[in-house]
């Protein structure tokens, strides 16, 4: 992982942070996508805000695990389609940019720190490329969990190499290519959600787990996921997915698919 020079990295505190929210306490360090106003779409600089502050959790000795949340009622809606068509939104970030192309199932892959994701909201499309990388879910009852791209002409191409680390292959190639939307029991039995709770008690819940793992060897876990990535490692197929999803997007399809979410119709494929 090094998008990011080592100094920028050190710096953080300094740069100003438009689309999500950083903590760090007891060695662990929060991230809080904070865009609810459009569902949590990830916005380009979003995505690059996202992977600075994962190069300083890889770089911070001081942090053991890493905890993802959201504000809003849906946790991530996936890629923002109107950025992908050139609609990109002015922002307030002052986060330096990625001196290459960002993998966000990459940044998972190489941040050999626990990760746990606390899901209080809807999931879709491209925001399983941060649930599918965490190491424990704990989700409320009741949310919907979506893989619509298929209606948008689009293939969540990255997203089906994330989901296949943890649930059957036959399973997600059934969800990619139908884009149901799947509900948090069948998640959990499917083994994508660790553990399913209320809203009373996921935060206990989540800080019981933080404690146990932060509690135990830094030293031994960060050398256990490495070795676990390394004999799984589909660096090459991050890369492959990335420039399949290019292609896609760049498709009549996706043009038209797009077009029909925007507008609210139904599609007319060629």
């Amino acid at each position: 992982m090094n998008y990011f020079n080592e100094n920028d990295i050190k710096n953080i505190k300094s740069y100003k942070f438009d689309f999500i929210e950083l903590n760090e306490t007891d060695h662990v360090f929060s991230i809080t996508l904070n865009r609810p106003n459009k569902k949590n779409a990830l916005h380009p600089q979003m995505i690059n805000e996202i992977a600075f502050a994962f190069q300083y959790a890889s770089y911070c000795d001081n942090v053991r695990a890493l905890l993802l949340k959201s504000n809003g009622d849906v946790f991530c809606s996936g890629l923002d389609l109107k950025a992908i068509s050139g609609e990109v939104e002015e922002n307030k970030s002052t986060v330096p940019q990625a001196n290459s192309k960002i993998l966000i199932g990459e940044l998972f892959n190489k941040l050999y720190k626990p990760k746990i994701c606390q899901l209080e909201g809807d999931v879709y499309a491209g925001g399983f490329l941060l649930i599918a990388g965490c190491n424990y879910i704990v989700s409320i009852d009741g949310l919907k969990l979506g893989l619509p791209e298929v209606k948008r002409g689009i293939f969540p191409m990255q997203v089906m190499e994330s989901l296949s680390k943890v649930i059957s292959v036959r399973n997600v190639v059934d969800w990619c290519i139908r884009g149901y939307n799947l509900d948090v029991k069948t998640a959990y039995h499917w083994g994508l959600v660790s553990q399913i709770t209320n809203q009373v008690e996921i935060g206990s819940v989540v800080s019981k787990w933080l404690d146990e793992v932060t509690n135990n060897s830094p030293k031994a876990i960060k050398y256990g996921l490495e070795a676990i990535d390394r004999i799984s490692s589909s660096e090459s197929n991050h890369k492959y997915l990335a420039d399949m999803l290019e292609l896609v997007l760049n498709s009549d399809d996706a043009k038209e698919g797009i077009s029909a979410f925007k507008e609210k119709r139904k599609p007319n494929w060629k």
